[in-house]
């Protein structure tokens, strides 16, 4: 499907495309036009013409895009119907929270289990996962072979945990920790999450209304 590389910006906008076809989808809307989608998004028709080019193509003139196709086709691209395996290490406020309240299967995954060092955790379970004792991690990877580790550990043992993991064969880290991780692996990604990057992002934008 893919007709060229794919710059990083076009990938971090399908996204918002796909949450944005997943509500029209919700509603009910059979068809959208790329200007009306645009002005919902707040982004040109021109851009999403031109970003989903890099896909294929999609919609027919005069017609516009059918909702529920375009939204399939997205969530492919996306890997939403891949049904990846990810795992928690760290179940800290953090890590409790995403197991509680995160929706991983609407993402495309599977929450296989969540990893802790705390005994008064190991054995419990949250919203049916079940917390394991990290020295389990040695066994349950190569069993279990997860996709992804969401990484909720302290930031001084950040690095340590991801080259542990990424030495048992994990090569995707959704990455809370607030610290730039690194490895020369050469096929790890690393999806790194920094709260404060977004309240300061914020932060600027009212200071600069003012």
């Amino acid at each position: 499907m893919k007709k060229q590389n794919v710059s990083d910006a076009v990938i971090r906008r399908l996204p918002r495309y796909y949450r944005y076809l997943d509500d029209l989808h919700l509603r009910g809307t059979i068809r959208i036009s790329s200007s009306t989608l645009g002005e919902k998004m707040g982004i040109t028709a021109s851009q999403i013409r031109q970003d989903l080019s890099c896909f294929g193509e999609f919609g027919q003139q005069g017609y516009g895009y059918n909702v529920d196709e375009l939204r399939s086709e997205i969530g492919h691209i996306l890997g939403v119907d891949s049904r990846h395996s990810i795992i928690i290490v760290g179940v800290g406020n953090l890590g409790h929270a995403l197991m509680q309240n995160f929706r991983f299967h609407d993402a495309g995954f599977n929450l296989e289990a969540a990893f802790d060092i705390s005994p008064s955790l190991i054995g419990t379970q949250v919203a049916g996962t079940p917390i394991l004792d990290m020295t389990e991690l040695e066994r349950f990877i190569p069993a279990h072979k997860p996709d992804v580790a969401v990484l909720t550990v302290p930031h001084a043992v950040a690095q340590s945990t991801a080259n542990r993991l990424i030495g048992l064969g994990v090569r995707g880290f959704w990455n809370f920790t607030n610290v730039e991780l690194t490895s020369d692996v050469p096929d790890v990604q690393f999806e790194d999450v920094h709260f404060a990057d977004s309240l300061l992002t914020l932060s600027y934008k009212i200071t600069s209304r003012s």
